[in-house]
């Protein structure tokens, strides 16, 4: 990463952060003069297209006064349901839900389909997976996405 996104990055970050979102994941890509720059973000609730909006707003803003920022077309996003969660903070909008999961216990990889029931504090998450219940320690997961459902 050049000193130029790393500036951009920066930007970025304290604008979702104020915004009370996480960055899941900076994307730089493209060539010169067709560069990209997408910021993927995630928080407590759902990200909506009006706090997308908010946050390309405020960064946009803050890029303006950069003197030496390349022109690029930047977008902001929720990661959308098919990649894993990465933080804490974005188990709680999905309890009630179907995950598949994979975690290490005593050393040993184990993985189970399963519908997170509750959170317990501070980080344990309770899934109901064929009528009985397994805590995780979320620092136990190694992948969690949650399953899409049309029921």
């Amino acid at each position: 990463m050049n000193t130029i996104e790393k500036n951009i990055l920066e930007i970025a970050e304290t604008a979702i952060e104020k915004n009370n979102c996480v960055l899941i994941e900076p994307v730089f890509r493209g060539e010169r003069g067709s560069k990209v720059v997408q910021f993927f973000i995630d928080g407590e609730k759902d990200v909506t297209a009006d706090l997308c909006a908010e946050i390309s707003r405020e960064i946009g803003d803050r890029l303006e006064e950069m003197p030496d920022a390349p022109s690029f077309r930047l977008e902001i996003s929720s990661p959308g349901i098919d990649r894993p969660l990465k933080f804490l903070l974005q188990y709680p909008k999905h309890i009630g839900r179907k995950f598949e999961v994979e975690y290490t216990e005593n050393g040993e990889a184990k993985e189970f389909t399963g519908k997170l029931e509750s959170i317990e504090e501070p980080d344990t998450l309770v899934f109901w997976v064929k009528k009985e219940e397994i805590k995780i320690n979320f620092n136990k997961i190694n992948k969690a996405k949650v399953l899409i459902s049309f029921s």
